[in-house]
């Protein structure tokens, strides 16, 4: 008798990856106990044996670390192909369940990284802060609710899309078409961020330059660089932030307390002007 997955075994391994993809997160193993927490129903539904149940799950032991919202999809397709080992499938191993892991594990984590992180959040996050003005709560509540059920439904969708799928998945997302949608996610999501930045990020200098008696400054540093390059300040300091995180491999906490510390200065030496009134 063919055995098959139940759709309550898959709900549940589902939800467990979605809650628990960072279980037990460390370094050395990323999100490998995540995944293998994921695959428990599904091994204890189709093996009998536990000599069997163990055997499949150390499958499950090795390292994984990818994108987690799309990363669902690596995790559906893994749970079909074990579904077909467990029926017999003479082509479907710990090498192939595995090396299908590591395969997918970079192209999902560019898809993943460049759509999610660089472009729904930014958008997201640009309409909620345009929903806060004025110290209003919808913007966060908005946000919360909107993503949260983005990321639900979309794992969830596509889990099930990944097991259906199984392995003639693999030849989208590594092949020529996926690296093509991989190109255009990347550059949609880099002109997303310039625009989130160029929109919620200002950075102005108050310094000017007056003449021994006379009123009025004969040098305002910010009118001038607006009439050579509006903006300048701003693009200045998004470029140092990039290059910190980037380049130097600065930690983003490390890069906000420089941060906090080029303002201070800043305001001291009268090159920021924060506009408090006391």
């Amino acid at each position: 008798m063919e055995k098959k997955i139940s759709q309550k075994t898959l709900s549940n391994a589902f939800h467990k990856w979605y809650y628990g993809h960072l279980t037990c997160f460390s370094q050395e193993h990323m999100q490998t106990f995540g995944y293998l927490c994921s695959m428990l129903p599904i091994i204890e539904e189709l093996y009998d044996k536990k000599e069997d149940q163990a055997k499949a799950i150390h499958t499950y032991t090795a390292f994984f670390n990818t994108e987690p919202q799309l990363g669902s999809v690596i995790v559906g397709i893994t749970a079909g192909l074990e579904e077909a080992r467990a029926n017999g499938a003479e082509d479907v191993d710990d090498e192939t369940i595995n090396g299908l892991r590591a395969g997918l594990m970079g192209p999902i984590a560019g898809i993943g990284d460049s759509l999610v992180v660089g472009t729904v959040i930014p958008i997201l996050l640009g309409v909620a802060m345009g929903m806060s003005s004025g110290g209003s709560p919808i913007g966060a509540i908005f946000y919360i609710i909107v993503w949260n059920l983005f990321a639900y439904f979309g794992m969830k969708m596509l889990y099930f899309k990944g097991y259906e799928l199984g392995g003639k998945a693999v030849d989208f997302l590594v092949g020529a078409q996926g690296e093509a949608l991989r190109e255009s996610i990347t550059m949609l999501g880099g002109i997303v961020i310039g625009a989130v930045a160029a929109t919620w990020v200002s950075v102005r200098t108050s310094f000017t330059m007056t003449a021994e008696g006379a009123v009025e400054p004969f040098l305002k540093l910010q009118d001038t660089l607006d009439g050579v390059y509006p903006g300048f300040l701003t693009a200045l300091f998004v470029l140092l932030c990039w290059f910190l995180l980037a380049k130097k491999k600065m930690s983003p906490i490390k890069v906000m307390l420089l941060l906090v510390v080029i303002a201070f200065v800043g305001v001291l030496l009268g090159f920021f002007n924060p506009g408090l009134n006391y």
